[in-house]
This record gives structure tokens, C-alpha cells and sequence, in this order.
């Protein structure tokens, strides 16, 4: 099973602490937010390699940072270099997602994640439940207000954890239940992804393939235990490094 982190965007709302540092690797109680990410996401045995790409302005920090790290990890990482340097030539979560697919002619089952996403409990569970579906399964998270998911995407399930309704930044959502850039994609729903990025379709907001998806193959939701961030604000990241220096 491979890893790919998604770590390329540029963070301009949190400028100017990522005006010269990518977000991933920001410190939030004492050390960088991957590495938070990477703690929690190491427990599933099965990974063994990980691709974290970024862009052509932060790569040579990240290649900096696993030069340093990763020695306790029971799997080996590549930083891919989507050679973006701005905005406006962004390849997109999805693009990145296939450019790494496609380079190093991936054929396994992957787990997605994106580098600023922050988990208070292990991912361990995870792995059990995303071999056990043998399907694309996404990570969702409760934020339990209404107007809150409209920032979102609302996503409605049946009694089996399978999503029945996906919607992006719904306007009237009817669900509190939102899906989260923590993904499985077992090994034959790859070409899929392709034929996604083949057909045209958005290549950002990893939430978009999800919704492309789920009427085509069934797609369950995993819950994330415990607390999760998405740390997409100064006032995100100043409240994640309130909790995480307590944990």
C-alpha cells in the first residue's frame, strides 16, 4: 500500500508565515504539522512507501525536512515536484494525485491525505476498515453545524456507511457529516482516476473525485475519531497549537 501526501498548495491565507514556508511543515506544538499527520497515519502497517508532493518553490524544503525525518517510520518517502510556482499554474489536488500515479506508475492500493490535516487520535482503525471494504472509502468528520458545512461538502450515508449524496459547498445542506482529505483507493479503482483527469473534469479539490465517484462505484465513509483541523486560517492553526500542546 502506497501513501501520497498532498502538500503542493501555496496557504496564501495564512500569509506571511507561508510566504517562504510551506504549510505542512508550519510547527504546531513544537514540531512540523506533517509530522502530527505522519504519527497518526504510520500506525497502518500495510503502507510501505510514501510520495509527498509539492511544488517547484517548497520541494527542496521538504526534501530538506525527510532528509531529517523518517528514520522510525517502517516506510521510505519520495518528494515528487509538481513544478507549480504559483496559483495560477497549480496542478490541482487531483492533478497532483495523478501526476504521482503516473510517474512512478503506481500499481497498489493508496491512501490520500492531505499534509495539513490534523488527527488527535491514531489512524490505525482506518487501515482495518479501508482493507475490510476493499472500496473507496473517504475519511468524514462531524462538525455538527449546519451553516459551518456550507464551507464544506455535506455528504449523506445509508445504514451500511456508504454515501448515497455528495455535494460540494451545498447551499442547503441536510447533513452535518463532512468528507475529509483522507482517502483510500484500493488498486482497480486507479483507472478510474484517470479517466477522471483523461475526461477533463476539475483536477482540484480532492472532494470532486469523490462526487465523480460515488454513483459509479460504492464509496463508504470512515469517522474520524476524536478531534480533527483543517488548518486553513491563522485562527485554525493558533487553536491546533492550543490542543495539540495538550494532547
Amino acid at each position: 500500500m502506497k501513501l501520497i501526501i498532498l502538500a503542493a498548495g501555496y496557504a496564501t491565507r495564512l500569509y506571511p508565515l507561508t510566504l517562504n514556508q510551506p504549510k505542512p511543515l508550519l510547527p504546531v506544538a513544537g514540531k512540523p504539522m506533517l509530522e502530527h499527520v505522519l504519527d497518526n497515519i504510520s500506525t497502518i502497517d500495510a503502507i510501505d512507501h510514501a510520495y509527498v508532493v509539492t511544488n517547484e518553490k517548497f520541494s527542496s524544503q521538504f526534501q530538506r525536512w525527510v532528509e531529517g525525518h523518517g528514520p522510525h517510520l517502517h516506510f521510505s518517502f519520495t518528494i515528487v515536484n509538481d513544478h507549480s510556482t504559483d496559483d495560477s499554474n497549480k496542478l490541482g489536488a487531483i492533478g497532483d494525485l495523478h501526476l504521482v500515479l503516473t510517474k512512478y506508475e503506481i500499481d497498489d492500493d493508496i491512501i490520500v491525505v492531505g499534509g495539513d490535516n490534523l488527527f488527535s487520535d491514531d489512524l490505525r482503525e482506518f487501515g482495518r476498515f479501508c482493507q475490510e471494504k476493499n472500496a473507496p472509502v473517504t475519511g468524514v468528520y462531524d462538525v455538527g453545524d449546519l451553516e459551518q458545512i456550507k464551507k464544506y461538502n455535506a455528504i449523506e450515508i445509508d445504514e451500511n456507511n456508504r454515501i448515497t449524496y455528495f455535494e460540494e459547498k451545498p447551499k442547503e445542506p441536510k447533513s452535518t457529516l463532512t468528507g475529509i482529505a483522507l482517502y483510500y483507493y484500493p488498486k482497480p479503482v486507479l483507472s478510474l482516476i484517470r479517466q477522471y483527469i483523461a475526461e477533463g473534469n476539475n483536477p482540484d479539490q480532492p472532494g470532486r473525485l469523490v462526487q465523480w465517484l460515488y454513483p459509479r462505484v460504492p464509496f463508504y465513509v470512515w469517522k474520524v475519531p476524536g478531534l480533527w483541523f483543517d488548518v486553513g486560517s491563522i485562527e485554525t492553526l493558533e487553536e491546533a497549537n492550543r490542543v495539540f500542546s495538550k494532547l
